[in-house]
Order: C-alpha cells, then structure tokens, then sequence
C-alpha cells in the first residue's frame, strides 16, 4: 500500500515541488557509473525523479512504483517515453538481467512488513544479472532522527505554479521501535482543503539488514555514510554473484 502522498492524485501532483532538493540522488548516479551500469531497475520510482536522470544519462531504465497516481506523475514529465513504467512491487517483475537495483530515499524503510521486505530483496536478486549491484539506503537507529520530525521544525509554505500556496508540516504519530508512524499535513489556499498522509517507516539495525542480505544470496561489497546526511544513514552495497 502506498502512502497517500504518493497515491492521492492531488498530493503526487505536489510531491516534487514540495521536495524540490534532489542533492541526496547525486550520489546515486555516481554509483551507477561506477559500476558503468546500463540497465537499472528503480524500485520505489515514485514520480520518476531518478529515473528520468538516469535514462537521460542514456541508461535503460525501468521503474516500478505501487503508487497509480505517482506513475501517472511521472508519464507527464519530459523523456518519460525512454522508461519502462510499471504500477506494481518488485515481486511481479519480468525478466531484466539489471546492471542495478536502486531503493532511494526511505524507499526500503517504506516497506515495513517482513514478508514484503524478504520479497522485495528477493525480487532484486532476480531482476538482477550475475555480478549486478543493489544499492538502497536505511537510517541509523541509534541516531533517533524521529525526534526532529516536530512542526515547528518542518513547517513551510509553498508557492506552487498553477496550484497557489500550501502550507505543509510533519507530526510524530507513534515510536514503537522498530516502527515509527507520521503524519504530514498539507494545506491548500486556493480552496481551504487541509490533506494528511500517514507514513510509517521501518528502522532496520546494520547487522539485521546484513543478515538479510545474506539469507537472499547477495555479498556485501560494502556499506557507505549517506553524504546529504553523514553519520546518520547506512548505504548499502549488495552484489548478486
């Protein structure tokens, strides 16, 4: 199930202009050209950001994302044509033989249920060619970063083209370790509308997430700082032998 702020046509419609700072995707693309990746899966697409990056950058890309109205987004946008979209989760793909699966953002903490996890790893695995990589970022535990999810914190007001301002802030719901519930507010001008979307997010340990890894068939060719957060994320590097 997608969060409403993917799912909702009229949140995803806003989505990238309230998240217009995409710095945290530059190491990402330095990655796939590290590994000289031709073919990447893009687990978690959302409105397409990354994905259009990449394609841009000549890659042949695919993006898959459970969000309808995300996909519909991302159909909208410049070069769309040149990625291979699909409404659905890495447990149904075809065949791919990726160069590399990317989870961006809080993609892999998105998938809270175990069953859905152990799937979405597994589906990686087989969308990706002998010596293929998967890469995905998770936040550090033990740097509690729910304790800065306050209003007062994030609050903002956003002057939208063709939407008007909205006002938008984030509220802690529920810490129940290792699950963290919150909810975002988004409050449109034009019409009064106020709109929330609850997420919740799954704070794996280093060595869970490793031991995961493992029981899926990847080798771990390593695990990175985040550079937009440095000391605060995991970023991990699985290879598919």
């Amino acid at each position: 199930m997608a969060d409403d702020c993917f799912a909702d046509p009229r949140l995803a419609a806003i989505y990238d202009p309230l998240d217009a700072d995409r710095s945290d995707l530059g190491p990402y693309l330095r990655m796939a050209e590290e590994f000289r990746a031709q073919r990447v899966l893009d687990i978690g697409c959302g409105t397409g950001v990354f994905a259009l990056l990449l394609a841009g950058r000549g890659m042949e890309v695919v993006g898959v994302d459970p969000a309808q109205a995300s996909i519909d987004v991302a159909r909208t946008k410049p070069g769309s044509e040149r990625v291979r979209w699909i409404c659905g989760d890495a447990s149904g793909l075809p065949p791919l033989r990726a160069d590399l699966v990317t989870m961006t953002a809080n993609v892999a903490q998105a998938i809270v249920d175990p069953q859905a996890w152990h799937s979405t790893l597994r589906g990686a695995h087989q969308a990706l060619r002998p010596g293929g990589h998967l890469v995905f970022e998770t936040r550090d535990p033990a740097r509690r970063a729910w304790e800065e999810w306050t209003r007062e914190k994030s609050c903002r007001v956003s002057e939208i083209p063709g939407i008007g301002s909205v006002e938008s802030w984030a509220e802690l719901v529920e810490v129940s370790l290792p699950l963290v519930t919150f909810r975002w507010t988004y409050r449109f001008a034009v019409d009064g509308q106020v709109l929330t979307s609850d997420s919740t997010l799954h704070f794996r340990e280093r060595d869970e997430v490793e031991r995961d890894l493992d029981a899926h068939g990847y080798e771990l060719d390593g695990v990175r700082d985040a550079p937009d957060r440095p000391g605060r994320e995991f970023v991990f590097l699985a290879r598919r032998p």
